[in-house]
């Protein structure tokens, strides 16, 4: 699809302004029940600017929203943001305390929840913390009511450095720091994804992930910036994805969890998801083997995968629908694709600091102007991953080939040294799950008192499989370096997974590493 140029964006809410001034009839949104066109929906949130604006949110300010997908949150971040305001959605499936923290570190002058996480909201100390309580959704619902007595306010004072999201890391590792983005990187972000996804006024955006991630909330901006029709949904039930598609939905953006259930759902599952024109799939790996599978089952449709990160609003490379079915390159399905347009890449030498040539493994960083401005109230761990000339450590061990192509390795703190020699969770897991009998297996590196720490794969099997240790090793070890395969092999129901679907290994390790100085 060739797409038109869009008109250039300063903030959020000028692509909302231009698609409801130059379309005003066209569906803009459905959720659930509701749906609003273009002009429809800028008129509401003009409302809730004004309401924003009447209960004392002003320049600089922040609000929280705490619930499951909603159309209030994507509302919520348009009518704060012209305001100069950023909205902050919270991960509603933490745990108390650790949603108190995003609270004590956000600040935020309201806190927007759903009616079910009312509880949630009062054990996480939200009377105290936040001067202002608004419920979303249920027989309580204050949102509409809330919405429907602002007078329209068009905004101002907002800039294009101003942070208008708050995104809070997962904290797999300690507590989640808030990356502040602004209307400059989500629209640099918006723009570059709209071109490269091809998403337009003809097509239709299914947004499935979680808002209180950047491939939910900036995926729906590039819906929005786009002028596609966006369809939100309030969970990725296998129910609501297909109802969705049924409906129309176009394109997506999920996690390869959610491919892996549909391929593994049968025939008339993968026909139905097979009526999508395009599948954007990152946030966790997604093993070889299953992706050939998906290549396989929807030969129409267009595979798109993403690698990037929060820093950086979202997608950061992209391994275009091309590159997935290039006869003559099918090394590159490994690859995390090519750079989105705007953004540069180094491979660096983590202590030297200086570029590594084409095919050296080193951590992948990031310039772009779609870099957050740092972490909320942490300049010390910003200064730890931006440095002073704007370039963002991604914290990810890679390699670019000499077409620029970049294959990400494995995480820095997720490396495995044994004996000297590095191992990368991909290369071996790739092989790990080709082995029959692994429905999904990943690697960690436990202690190991003449090497340092040793390779050890943790697998789930396929139903009905007979599968040993000695089995999985023997696979791997006719197809990898000895020093790269698993000297043991742990069984396992289920992984340990993110609320987004990547692997815990963290949690995987923690039992061989406890009392240990060392971590990793």
């Amino acid at each position: 699809m060739t797409l038109s140029p869009a008109p250039e964006a300063a903030l959020l809410r000028d692509r909302l302004d231009h698609w409801a001034r130059t379309r005003p009839g066209d569906t803009a949104i459905t959720f659930g029940t509701q749906t609003f066109t273009w002009g429809q929906w800028r008129q509401r949130i003009l409302g809730l600017a004004g309401a924003l604006r009447d209960a004392g949110v002003r320049h600089g300010d922040r609000l929280t929203v705490l619930d499951l997908n909603h159309l209030a949150t994507v509302e919520l971040t348009l009518a704060a943001s012209a305001l100069g305001a950023a909205t902050v959605p919270a991960n509603y499936r933490l745990s108390p305390d650790q949603i108190r923290y995003i609270l004590e570190d956000s600040q935020p002058v309201i806190l927007f929840h759903g009616a079910q996480l009312a509880g949630v909201a009062t054990a996480a100390g939200a009377d105290s913390l936040v001067p202002r309580r608004v419920v979303i959704g249920g027989d309580s619902d204050e949102y509409e009511p809330f919405l429907a007595a602002g007078q329209p306010d068009e905004g101002g004072g907002a800039g294009p450095d101003d942070v208008c999201l708050v995104m809070y890391t997962s904290g797999t590792t300690g507590r989640p720091k808030g990356a502040q983005l602004t209307h400059r990187g989500v629209i640099a972000h918006s723009a570059a994804c709209r071109a490269t996804m091809s998403i337009g006024p003809d097509t239709v955006s299914l947004v499935a992930m979680p808002l209180f991630h950047v491939g939910g909330s900036c995926y729906a901006q590039v819906g929005i910036h786009g002028g596609a029709r966006t369809i939100l949904l309030r969970e990725p039930t296998p129910a609501a994805l297909f109802g969705a598609i049924g409906s129309g939905a176009t394109h997506t953006f999920i996690v390869p969890t959610v491919i892996h259930g549909v391929l593994a759902a049968g025939e008339q599952a993968i026909a139905a998801f097979g009526a999508l024109q395009s599948i954007s799939y990152g946030a966790a790996p997604m093993p070889l083997p299953m992706l050939r599978q998906a290549l396989d089952a929807w030969p129409r449709t267009e595979l798109v995968q993403v690698y990037g990160m929060t820093e950086l609003s979202g997608v950061a490379t992209l391994l275009s629908a091309e590159a997935h079915r290039d006869a003559a390159h099918p090394e590159r399905l490994a690859s995390g694709g090519l750079p989105l347009p705007g953004v540069e890449v180094r491979v660096v030498d983590p202590v030297t600091l200086e570029d590594v040539k084409p095919g050296q493994k080193g951590e992948i960083w990031f310039r772009s102007a779609q870099a957050m401005r740092g972490y909320l109230n942490q300049p010390e761990a910003t200064a730890e991953t931006k440095t002073a000339d704007g370039w963002i450590r991604s914290g990810d061990i890679g390699r670019a080939d000499d077409a620029g192509f970049i294959y990400v390795l494995d995480r820095v703190k997720d490396m495995i040294i044994t004996g000297g020699e590095n191992v990368y969770g991909p290369e071996v897991e790739n092989v790990l799950n080709a082995c029959p009998g692994v429905r999904e297996g990943v690697i960690i590196g436990v202690p190991d008192a003449r090497w340092g720490e040793t390779v050890k794969a943790v697998v789930v099997p396929a139903p009905g499989a007979e599968l040993s240790a000695e089995d999985v090793i023997a696979f791997c070890r006719a197809r990898l370096a000895r020093y790269q395969c698993p000297v043991s092999v742990d069984f396992v129901e289920d992984l340990p997974r993110s609320a987004t679907g990547k692997v815990l290994k963290r949690a995987l390790r923690e039992p061989y590493w406890a009392g240990r100085e060392r971590a990793i």
